[in-house]
């Protein structure tokens, strides 16, 4: 898959880049891409919810009433789950939600979105873009003039540059990935792909790291 490398104005470089198309040109896996965004989601929850059991319930512990003789079902304590105020039945408790991807699956998964986002023309590759300072302004003004200003963009970059990072995080449809970080849930999640001129071969070497 071969697309044109445009400058942050916007403009074409004149330069075209050649994206592997053993990652962005493969016939996507549904069920992979299901798997890994399942478990990337199911790491984000805190699993800290509980609720009161039996034993946890402060309350008097004699028998209320006598078992035979008062017409009723039988009850032996204040804290049974059948009165108001009393436990819980088997209400959730604290647990960890992560569960185990074979790395080849979510290899797969990763190189499927992708394949989505190229299939669908959402992939724009720009040439280095670097900042001396944090501003805002300036990163805002290279998203008007590629036209992403108003897309759900997510830039693939090599190393985190901190004054990159800076100037987009207050920007709610910008989020910024590490070639080492990407992950399905974020590239399905945008909606366009931006990766810098000289992040592509890159990405050909962390598939290949990760086989």
């Amino acid at each position: 898959m071969e697309l044109k490398v445009l400058k942050t104005d916007g403009n074409e470089t004149g330069r075209t880049v050649v994206l592997n198309d053993g990652i962005f040109g493969i016939e996507p896996n549904n069920h992979a891409i299901w798997l890994d965004v399942k478990q990337y989601l199911a790491n984000q929850r805190q699993g800290t919810h509980a609720t009161k059991e039996k034993s946890l319930i402060s309350g008097s512990t004699r028998k209320l009433r006598g078992q035979k003789g008062g017409g009723g079902a039988r009850i032996g304590s204040i804290k049974s789950p059948l009165l108001h105020g009393g436990a819980r039945v088997f209400g959730p408790q604290p647990r960890d939600y992560g569960f185990k991807l074979n790395k080849k699956v979510k290899r797969l998964a990763r190189m499927s979105a992708l394949s989505i986002k190229a299939r669908e023309n959402n992939i724009t590759v720009l040439e280095q873009f670097d900042l001396e300072s944090p501003k805002t302004k300036d990163f805002v003004k290279m998203l008007m003039d590629t036209k992403l200003f108003d897309k759900k963009t997510l830039f693939i970059v090599n190393d985190l540059n901190k004054s990159v990072y800076l100037s987009s995080r207050n920007l709610q449809r910008v989020s910024i990935a590490t070639v080492l970080n990407l992950n399905t849930y974020e590239i399905l999640d945008a909606q366009n792909i931006v990766i810098f001129e000289s992040v592509a071969s890159k990405i050909d070497d962390f598939f290949k790291i990760n086989v």
